[in-house]
């Protein structure tokens, strides 16, 4: 792999956090939340791929957290947060993770608003890490 490619991961990254906010403007609440899982989980694997020269294939931000703490700081507090947008990945967008409802009818403004900041959250310090490599 190209170690260079880490910043189309983290344009990509971007692309989905921008996506989050779009669908959150018209109350898309599930998709949004999922966007964000997506916007960390690819800023994460950015982060790898640059300080650390991994890819991981996985879509677990706990997993590509527990890596990047290896080796980089995270506050506490934002890597806790971080974890838990897991939860977004599957239940969003499938029907048979939930015992009645669509996805979309399990997921509030709120769980939205949260998600979208800690992506927020996590893509500046992503992206304040990585302009500070050489």
């Amino acid at each position: 792999m190209s170690y260079e490619r880490y910043r189309d991961w983290l344009e990509e990254a971007i692309d989905d956090l921008e996506a989050a906010i779009e669908l959150f403007r018209v109350g898309k609440w599930s998709k949004a939340c999922f966007y964000s899982h997506q916007s960390v989980e690819k800023g994460l694997k950015a982060l790898l791929i640059k300080k650390l020269r991994v890819y991981r294939h996985t879509h677990s931000v706990k997993a590509l957290l527990d890596e990047a703490l290896s080796k980089i700081n995270f506050p506490d507090g934002l890597a806790r947060a971080a974890g838990k947008l897991d939860r977004y990945y599957i239940p969003t967008r499938y029907p048979n993770a939930w015992p009645s409802l669509p996805p979309h009818k399990h997921y509030s403004r709120e769980d939205a608003e949260e998600a979208i900041n800690i992506a927020r959250e996590v893509l500046e310090l992503v992206k304040k890490i990585l302009e500070g490599d050489p």
